[in-house]
């Protein structure tokens, strides 16, 4: 039955987020689709694609806000507010979290795949290096440090962050 449960989640983990993009995307498609015909009809003149245009630019204009001070703290009373909700909460930290993981510089996460000894002496595990430069924590151990992403299972997308010698 644990073994049911987890194969859901896993597959929950794939669909939830995918789902909530093409929900979002769709729903402002949509919502500026029907512009077309009733621009059409004001102009006399055909306009395809406007609805697609305005969801970008929505998107765009969001982005924009969210990227400063004033926009970061609006963004973070939502998600106080969403937070607050207990189903909302899970599903919407899951698709925060894994949009931004798929869509970070590649460059910054997970750079190299790297074997690692862990748990203990003579035991390797798989891992992903996240960071190579931290900075005051070398300082403070006198060793070159990596940062390190070591999945678990059941479920690949959780894991422990750990920081080994290079």
């Amino acid at each position: 039955m644990k073994k049911l449960r987890t194969i859901i989640v896993a597959g929950l983990l794939v669909w939830v987020p995918l789902g909530a993009t093409i929900f979002v995307l769709r729903l402002l498609i949509d919502l500026f689709g029907n512009l077309d015909s009733w621009m059409s009809n004001i102009l006399g003149l055909p306009i395809k694609g406007l609805g697609i245009l305005l969801a970008l630019l929505l998107l765009l204009g969001t982005g924009l806000i969210a990227a400063n001070y004033f926009g970061k703290r609006i963004v973070d009373f939502w998600e106080s507010l969403l937070d607050r909700i207990p189903l909302v909460r899970n599903v919407y930290s899951a698709v925060k979290r894994f949009l931004e993981v798929v869509l970070s510089d590649s460059s910054q996460s997970f750079s190299r795949v790297l074997l690692i000894e862990y748990p203990r002496k003579g035991l390797y595990s798989l891992s992903f290096q996240t960071s190579q430069n931290l900075g005051e924590i070398q300082e403070k151990t006198g060793e070159n440090l990596v940062c390190v992403f070591v999945p678990t299972t059941p479920n690949p997308t959780s894991g422990l962050i750990l920081m080994v010698p290079e």
